[in-house]
């Protein structure tokens, strides 16, 4: 059998190549490996320095056999060419596109959003933590039912991200970049810190708990976030109950025109989001350059809930609706509706947040403090309005999201503190 299904690149190539800064010559990274073999010495356990090694994209996020262990042996170039295969190809394409380009061209290329959904969602599990989580949760540990949980669980995890706030962040204006890790595709959690129960071991917050992020470095100047939409407009709520309509396997429905572009991070938000990325990765993370491995020189764990001022990763709410839903027309005269979360009209919680306008409240108060907190100037900008939102509000248009948040402007009760 070739060789080349025997190493296998969880993290594939194309991708890591994506973080060689541009002007270097060698194909090659800065690795660093957070847990070094050990050694004993007079007795004693000692660990070898944690130094990052400059290693080519060949030999980095890469280990010999490692689908063999989890898939069946016999099918292990299967799995490696037929499966995971197609589906780098067209997530390549994807990662790229949304890389680079404006509301315009994602419209144009609708279907790549699917790729890139297949794409994340696969990479998500096709790592060694990743494959180490789903056997503990399979109960029959055979082959075939590690592979088939995969399929299910990103499918699943896709109808979320579907639904959720899209960010695109740049971290141009930042002299630090963005690193990738062993588990690329990883979750935030402000109320889950890394030593929380939701993160030992090999353990991430759920993807479906109410203030729990993705983020998925693009490059080292672009970064994808998905917010669950309840999150989005309602902070103040629990972060670890889940969203609301946590249902599985269904349809879902995006609109590209609510994509928040352009966001620009600050250094110190690179810094913290690198953070992340090195907590919450198994072994190896790799960068441009080696300085930006180490985050913890700038910030540490202690922030973790405070990143932002809380809000690292949260969306502009300005733009956001409270319940906003979608109806389809269809030939031959058939209809679909959704609410905001996927419910159906026959579902008997159908629009249930526009009955009660808690969320209302709840996003009219968040659109003031976000505008008290970060000023007229927009942290993302979306076309949901038939047109590309300003760059930043007007006077008039910046006091009136203002007195949102003034006392008693909303009758709301239990909120939870932030």
């Amino acid at each position: 059998m070739s060789r080349m299904y025997q190493k296998n690149h969880y993290v594939p190539q194309w991708l890591q190549k994506r973080f060689i800064p541009d002007g270097v010559a060698r194909n090659e990274l800065h690795y660093l490996d957070l847990k070094p073999l050990e050694f004993k010495i007079d007795g004693r356990v000692q660990r070898k320095q944690r130094l990052a090694r400059k290693m080519g994209t060949k030999s980095c996020f890469v280990q010999d056999d490692l689908y063999t262990t989890y898939f069946d042996v016999s099918r292990r170039s299967e799995i490696e060419e037929h499966f995971f295969g197609p589906i780098d190809q067209n997530g390549k394409t994807a990662v790229e596109l949304f890389s680079t380009a404006d509301h315009t061209e994602l419209i144009n290329n609708q279907a790549v959003l699917y790729d890139l959904l297949l794409y994340i969602g696969t990479q998500k599990f096709r790592t060694p933590k990743g494959l180490r989580w789903l056997t503990q949760r399979v109960r029959e540990a055979d082959h075939d039912s590690i592979l088939a949980a995969m399929v299910q669980l990103r499918e699943l995890y896709s109808t979320f991200w579907m639904e959720s706030v899209w960010q695109i962040a740049s971290a141009n204006e930042s002299k630090t970049k963005l690193i990738i890790s062993d588990h690329p595709v990883t979750v935030y959690n402000r109320r889950c810190g890394p030593s929380s129960q939701w993160c030992r071991n090999d353990n991430d917050p759920e993807i479906q708990f109410n203030g729990t992020h993705t983020i998925f470095p693009l490059s080292p100047d672009k970064l994808l976030i998905l917010t669950n939409p309840s999150w989005a407009r309602n902070p103040y709520s629990s972060e670890v109950i889940p969203r609301p309509h946590p249902v599985p396997y269904r349809p879902a429905v995006m609109n590209f025109l609510q994509i928040q572009l352009d966001r620009k991070l600050t250094e110190i938000e690179v810094m913290q989001i690198n953070f992340i990325t090195k907590a919450r990765a198994s072994r190896y993370i790799a960068a441009g350059k080696e300085e930006w491995l180490y985050p913890e020189r700038h910030v540490t764990k202690s922030d973790w809930r405070d990143f932002g001022d809380g809000n690292l990763l949260m969306p502009d709410p300005r733009p956001l609706q409270s319940t906003i839903g979608t109806i389809m027309g269809f030939g031959g005269g058939r209809t679909a509706a959704y609410d905001a979360y996927g419910r159906t009209p026959e579902q008997p919680e159908y629009e249930k947040e526009s009955q009660t306008d808690f969320e209302f409240a709840a996003l009219q108060r968040w659109k003031g403090e976000f505008a008290r907190l970060y000023g007229p100037r927009r942290r993302g900008l979306s076309s949901a309005s038939a047109q590309l939102d300003p760059e930043s509000d007007s006077e008039k248009l910046h006091q009136m999201f203002l007195d949102q948040e003034k006392p008693n402007k909303w009758k709301m009760t239990g909120f939870a503190k932030k």
